[in-house]
């Protein structure tokens, strides 16, 4: 069996091809940054309102009508933000804060309604709440002692050299009551942006990075090593509160003053001071990918915003392929639901963007995936994955994926002891073989020395899936055309001699690597995932009891394949290719898509079945038909040259 596919391989990559997203063209959109100075006016508010109000009188005539500034700042700023599903509520919100603050109510009131409104203006209009890594303290101290201290002072006392006569006088960060109201991301806003009426410059020229790790030093200027000692014991001893913190998104957003109604005020300092001292503490692999999702979410609303839709779409694809596509495999195990809701939603934004929809309409969608990520952050924080729910997971991923090779090995197999071929057997097996060390090389090489990205990951599948629906299409054509007696018999006495040539053999072993390797490149990134959180015993035996199955399916289909008469044989065997060409089509470019190789159009009717490879997309529909419209007129065609024989 000479088998030629350059032909065949062209064709089906070029029909692909016509899929691939053009560049986006950019339209502009007014930038969303005020809104940071919103929420930071917002934030000093909630802090410094005691100072001009006390049970309902004014202690402070300059404190009081600053306050009264600054609620009239939010207020008119909430109306100069850009349009938003949410802005209408915002409004109200800030004129009914602007409202309170001049009937002088009590601090509390204010302190709430103030973080109230901050917290739904950064979901409205989203900005990084956590560094996207972890803060180098030692570097946030340097950075304080260089630009800081000569007005802050050394500790913080705000008795720097510089600070003599200056009015206003700089913030004491070692003052308890202030520094139990703020927190480290309202720190970060001021460092970013500066105080205006004030000595305090922006350090906005300062990569992200060094300005969250100035603000954590900042933040823990007010405790002292006996409370990072009681909350090192606090946090070792509470698994709920373990809980509480899953990521430095939990620690940039609380603050002593929060944590004290929960808590108590002891217990929220020392835990406070513990966790600025060792963010390392709560930074899992989880939580910093949930965060860096997040902020890239962020930054593709503003590049949206802002007319730049090209660099928006790598945004959101980056948001996906670096933040979520690698806790998918954890996901998966606790809640297989929400994984699917999150994709999906994250595929419906990606194709709103490039098919330019509205901004209203982009917006709306990134704070439902935003709001999603949020679920899946508490959903892997509040549950760990049980020995039960480990062994099903293995269990089921290598039963699925490796059914799917399975089947395809077995038919070759099968097609050479039809053909009494046993020599060229060996090129099949070497063929899986090579695919299995493959596979191990790759865990080790994935455990050990380099990180798979999101890219790659979608790449690998995608091509793999793609190569191999182009061949199962030649060889489904050509086992459907030898489905007669008759012309099997001919071929066996025309070509048979020189069928399997070196070429062949090669095939051969290329059509059983690429399928068997797709797979269990799949199940490696997989276990990799579920390996990281313990249970090895179970996922062993989970892995142990799916190849026992595997195994068992083997041999009953070779059985069963070895009493077929031939031509059913060979039409069975042409429709299983035919089948299994079409899903892999289907599951490659959805592969692709999802690496950004191809476009997204979202279909609303369409279905998903991942199983058989259906996508809500019309690319990945379209592809699935061009590949099931070439096998049935192929088969069409070779009935009509038997009929006509």
């Amino acid at each position: 069996m000479k088998l030629r596919i350059t032909g065949y391989l062209a064709l089906f990559m070029l029909s692909l091809g016509m899929f691939v997203a053009a560049a986006p063209t950019a339209h502009a959109e007014k930038s969303a940054s005020y809104a940071q100075t919103i929420w930071r006016l917002l934030d000093y508010i909630a802090v410094d309102y005691p100072a001009a109000v006390q049970n309902g009188q004014i202690i402070s005539d300059f404190e009081f009508a600053e306050m009264n500034e600054f609620a009239d700042t939010v207020a008119s700023g909430m109306a100069d933000l850009p349009p938003t599903v949410a802005k209408p509520e915002l409004i109200t919100q800030a004129n009914a804060l602007k409202a309170t603050i001049a009937n002088k109510a009590e601090a509390s009131e204010i302190a709430m309604a103030a973080h109230t409104l901050a917290n739904a203006l950064i979901t409205a209009y989203p900005v990084p709440l956590a560094p996207s890594t972890l803060p180098d303290l030692a570097r946030g101290k340097s950075l304080y002692a260089d630009t800081c201290a000569s007005c802050h002072g050394i500790t913080g006392l705000a008795n720097g050299p510089d600070a003599q006569g200056m009015q206003p006088p700089p913030i004491n960060f070692a003052d308890p009551d202030r520094a139990n109201k703020r927190s480290l991301f309202s720190l970060y806003q001021v460092i970013s942006q500066g105080l205006d009426g004030t000595a305090m410059q922006s350090y906005a020229a300062l990569p992200p990075e060094d300005r969250w790790a100035l603000a954590f030093y900042v933040g823990d200027l007010s405790f002292s090593q006996d409370d990072v000692r009681k909350g090192e014991q606090i946090w070792q001893n509470d698994q709920e509160i373990r809980t509480a913190f899953p990521n430095l998104t939990a620690i940039t957003q609380a603050t002593v003053g929060q944590l004290s109604q929960t808590y108590g005020e002891t217990k929220a300092k020392a835990l406070m001071a513990y966790l600025r001292n060792n963010p390392q503490s709560v930074s899992s692999s989880t939580g910093t990918l949930l965060s860096l999702a997040k902020e890239r979410l962020s930054q593709t609303l503003k590049a949206y915003r802002n007319g730049e839709r090209k660099r928006a779409t790598k945004l959101a694809l980056s948001a996906y392929l670096d933040g979520f596509e690698p806790i998918e495999p954890v996901l998966r195990v606790k809640d297989s639901t929400l994984m699917r809701e999150v994709e999906s939603s994250m595929i419906q934004m990606r194709g709103l963007i490039g098919e330019n929809a509205p901004i209203a309409d982009v917006e709306a969608k990134i704070q439902d995936v935003t709001a999603l990520l949020g679920k899946v952050e508490t959903r892997l924080a509040t549950s760990k994955t049980g020995n039960g729910a480990s062994f099903i997971a293995a269990f089921t991923i290598l039963l699925r994926e490796g059914v799917e090779a399975l089947l395809i090995v077995v038919a070759m197999l099968a097609f050479l002891n039809k053909a009494d071929r046993p020599k060229e057997v060996r090129y099949v097996h070497a063929g899986w073989a090579f695919a299995l060390v493959a596979g191990v090389l790759t865990w080790a090489a994935a455990s050990t020395f380099i990180s798979i990205s999101g890219a790659s990951r979608e790449l690998t599948e995608g091509i793999g899936a793609i190569l191999a629906a182009a061949v199962l299409v030649f060889v489904g054509i050509w086992m459907q055309g030898k489905s007669q007696a008759a012309a099997w018999q001919k071929y066996i006495k025309d070509k048979m001699s020189h069928a399997l040539s070196r070429q062949s053999a090669g095939v051969l072993f290329l059509l059983a690597f690429v399928v068997v390797y797709r797979e269990v490149f799949e199940v490696i990134l997989f276990l990799i995932a579920l390996w990281n959180q313990g249970n090895a015993i179970a996922i062993l035996s989970g892995l142990g009891t799916a190849i026992a199955v595997l195994g068992v399916i083997a041999v009953v289909l070779m059985n069963y394949s070895k009493r077929l008469p031939i031509t059913q044989f060979f039409l069975y065997s042409s429709f299983l290719m035919a089948i299994l060409a079409v899903v892999l089509a289907g599951k490659g470019i959805a592969a692709l898509q999802e690496a950004g190789w191809v476009g997204i159009a979202q279909s609303a009717w369409l279905p998903r079945v991942e199983i058989i490879g259906i996508y809500p997309t019309w690319q990945g529909l379209i592809g699935q038909a061009l590949v099931l419209a070439t096998l049935l007129v192929a088969f069409w065609m070779n009935d009509r040259k038997r009929v006509t024989a």
